[in-house]
């Protein structure tokens, strides 16, 4: 990375986006203009990168222009609304909402399963939904060996998931029901404080939430495959911050859970967490604030000769949305496939 360039994040304040900035700064990815862009109340505020503070900047027609990658984080809506803006000024939007994941000529990408579909970019990328990339990094490695034919899919999702103020909510809730008061929601549609509820995005005729119809599609999109069946139950758990995974994967033939452990124990992107005696395997306390996706509790599926289990936790913060996101950019610029964008129609 001999050259160095011109960097907006979009949505700087969420969690998400103030994640970008202490990834890029930690990786030292080569920045030669850092703009930071936030909707009106957070602007005039400052953050910091590399000992400077930065003042946020509100968002227009002119935000974009002399950028070469926008990293973008603020939600669906804004990310229709000035992604081809972004494009058009000649910048290459790495995309974080789901406003573009499905689109046909829009590559999803998790760099350590499919980079080569970055050449095919036409100015924005999306970044896949963070239960998908999780899962996906666990899956391709034995994927690749082995067509998988069937995936089931339990999910226990953090706070996170629905941002910073969840979180803070989170927290609130815990906090009053300590002291025998009732918790309030707000963010969140239920208390989540010693709770738990199915993922509360809206339900599909299918009777699918769409967190769940994201795993099913982005993973059949990344991996190239709609012939993959997959179906997945997403839950909201009173987690902090880091999601895990019950992950069970059908084979046309039986995969021996050795084989499996090594391969991942390999796997870019995965760190095998097992210790059978002490019955310690992945858990999002130890995945929080991690790159890797701690993967584990692999196991022959009793019920099913080539049926194979395995357990997984990761930040969803993280590798999940802001350290994704960052990986394309790094692959964009070590391929030199920033120039290939055209205007996005």
């Amino acid at each position: 990375m001999s050259k160095s360039y011109r960097v907006a994040i979009l949505g700087a304040t969420g969690a998400v986006g103030t994640e970008l900035l202490e990834l890029l700064e930690n990786r030292d990815f080569p920045i030669a203009d850092l703009k930071l862009l936030a909707s009106e109340r957070s602007v005039g505020k400052t953050l910091k990168f590399k000992g400077e503070n930065i003042l946020i900047e509100p968002v227009s027609d002119r935000s974009f222009e002399n950028i070469d990658i926008v990293l973008a984080s603020a939600g669906g809506g804004t990310s229709k609304t000035w992604a081809g803006i972004a494009v058009a000024k000649g910048a290459v939007v790495i995309d974080n909402s789901s406003a573009f994941r499905m689109n046909p000529e829009v590559p999803l990408i998790v760099p350590e399963v499919n980079p080569q579909a970055a050449a095919h970019h036409k100015g924005i990328i999306a970044n896949p939904n963070c239960t998908t990339i999780l899962m996906a990094l666990a899956v391709w490695p034995l994927h690749k060996i082995k067509p998988v034919k069937r995936i089931v899919a339990a999910t226990y999702q953090s706070a996170s998931g629905a941002g910073a103020k969840a979180m803070e909510e989170v927290k609130t809730q815990t906090s009053a029901i300590l002291q025998g008061q009732l918790p309030v929601a707000q963010v969140l549609p239920y208390p989540l404080a010693f709770n738990l509820f199915p993922h509360n995005s809206p339900m599909t005729d299918l009777g699918y939430c769409e967190e769940e119809m994201k795993m099913v599609n982005e993973t059949r999109k990344i991996f190239g495959s709609q012939e993959i069946r997959i179906t997945a139950t997403c839950v909201r758990v009173p987690v902090l911050r880091a999601h895990s995974e019950a992950i069970n994967l059908e084979f046309e033939t039986p995969f021996n859970p050795d084989e499996a452990r090594e391969i991942l124990s390999h796997a870019p992107g995965v760190k095998l967490v097992e210790d059978w005696q002490a019955n310690h395997f992945p858990m999002p306390m130890e995945a929080s604030g991690q790159d890797e996706v701690l993967v584990g509790r692999i196991r022959q599926d009793i019920s099913h000769p080539c049926g194979l289990e395995l357990w997984l936790c990761g930040d969803q913060i993280r590798k999940g949305a802001a350290l994704n996101a960052v990986q394309i950019a790094e692959l964009l610029v070590e391929k030199n496939l920033l120039k290939l964008a055209t205007a996005y129609a």
